[in-house]
């Protein structure tokens, strides 16, 4: 993701913690070349697992991402609906919302 798309927040800990922020990157991208799923299926898993957690910053930021990879809004749409069953109603509805902070910006 290009660093004018990061947010403040995380640049402010980018610049503050470089070694901490550095070393987080790093195993990002080690963890995501060691295995055979392509950087579209990662990143919408990703997004799956932030949905779960209600981490609103990482819904956007793996949206974005899945966006970059070649994800569809329907794509992304359809890994969060999945969530239904596993994680809940309520859960899915917030992380829709969040979804629709990045895509219908992105129209």
């Amino acid at each position: 993701m290009a660093e004018e798309q990061l947010p403040k927040h995380y640049l402010f800990e980018k610049q503050t913690h470089e070694a901490f922020i550095g070393a987080v990157e790093t195993l990002g991208k080690v963890l995501r070349d060691q295995g055979p799923l392509d950087e579209k299926t990662a990143n919408l898993i990703q997004l799956a697992a932030a949905s779960a957690i209600r981490s609103e910053g990482a819904v956007h930021s793996h949206i974005k991402r899945a966006m970059e990879s070649g994800a569809t809004p329907e794509e992304i749409y359809h890994a969060i609906i999945l969530l239904t069953s596993t994680i809940g109603f309520p859960t899915v509805m917030a992380a829709l919302c969040w979804a629709e902070d990045v895509l219908l910006t992105k129209k």
